[in-house]
Formats: structure tokens, sequence, C-alpha cells
């Protein structure tokens, strides 16, 4: 389970670099303002790495969580040169398995990387005035065609009903998706 939800991590905010000989570096970046996130993500890294450890370096307005390993590229095989989204995502089929037997974990890194749950105002104009309601929906953003397809795939395989709120950003706004999802994802911390 821990995977999953690394795989959706690395996917939305992560990167792999070779540091040394066959020595690899997994980062995650994380915005400071969801201290809970960072610690998450720390966590879920050295569950699924044990015999690595885990550090933080602080950035300009984030902080980069990270762990060195041989087998970085092994669990990630996804990794290669250049921009995720300028090259081809797809999972090998033991990463499916995983992912779809733990979907909301791999949608909760996902969101939490890449995405969002807020609060959608709108307006109503009517003859007795203006009318305004709210209500919170989920938002998954990313470049890579492939890995909002991953994203929609997990949401199916949970049952949660999206769409296309344009060519690069999926979004979960009917009200008992946003309860389904909110069992998996919830708001960031």
């Amino acid at each position: 389970m821990a995977y999953a939800h690394l795989l959706g991590l690395y996917l939305g905010d992560g990167h792999i670099v070779r540091c040394r000989k066959e020595v690899y570096q997994l980062s995650l970046f994380c915005g400071d303002d969801w201290p809970g996130l960072i610690e998450e993500a720390e966590r879920t890294m050295a569950r699924t790495m044990p015999t690595s450890s885990v550090s933080r370096r602080q950035r300009n307005g984030c902080t980069e969580v990270k762990s060195y390993s041989k087998h970085w590229v092994c669990l990630f095989p996804q990794h290669g040169p250049g921009k995720k989204h300028q090259r081809e995502i797809t999972l090998a089929d033991w990463q499916q398995e995983i992912m779809e037997a733990h979907p909301g974990m791999f949608v909760r890194g996902l969101i939490h990387s890449d995405g969002c749950r807020g609060m959608n105002r709108v307006r109503h104009v009517l003859s007795s005035g203006v009318r305004w309601y709210e209500y919170p929906r989920y938002h998954f953003k990313n470049e890579s065609r492939d890995i909002l397809a991953l994203c929609c795939e997990a949401l199916d395989l949970l049952g949660v009903a999206w769409r296309f709120n344009n060519r690069n950003e999926v979004s979960v706004a009917r009200r008992e998706a946003v309860e389904r999802l909110d069992r998996y994802v919830g708001p960031k911390y």
C-alpha cells in the first residue's frame, strides 16, 4: 500500500537522478504550506525502502524529501531523461497490479502532489437577486496525458465520477463522488 501512495507522489511531483555510480536519488517536492504532507511523504518513502535513510532539504517555498538507493530505478521504471509529460509514462505489469489493488492510495499520492480539494463558489443571478452557493471538489492537474489517464483509471476503480475541466485537469465535483474520494484522499494538511 505504501508503494501505491509513493507511486502517485512520484508521478505528481517527484524525480530520480543518478548521483554516483549505480546510486540514485528519489526526490519528492512538497509545498511548505502542507507540513503533514511532508511528514507523510517521508514516512511513505521510508516504508517503501526501509534500508535507505530519508532526509529533507529546504528549498524556496518547498521541502525536498529525498532518499538514495541503487534500487529506486527498479521501483520506478518510468524514470528517464527529460520531463515526464514529454515522454511516455506506462506502468509495468507489477505496478499496474499494485495500483489496481490500492487505487485509493495511488490517487491520494497524485492529488496530494499535483492536486487539491477546494471549495467551488457559484454565483446565480435570479429575479429576486444574486444567490451564492459553494461545494467541495477535487482537482488533479498534470501536463502528462499518460498520468492523467492513470488518475482517471484509478478513479474509475474507486467508482468516483470525474470529468475533464480542461485538457490537463481532472475534476471530481459531484457530491457523492467527493464524499467517496474523501474516504481515500481528504484535504492536504
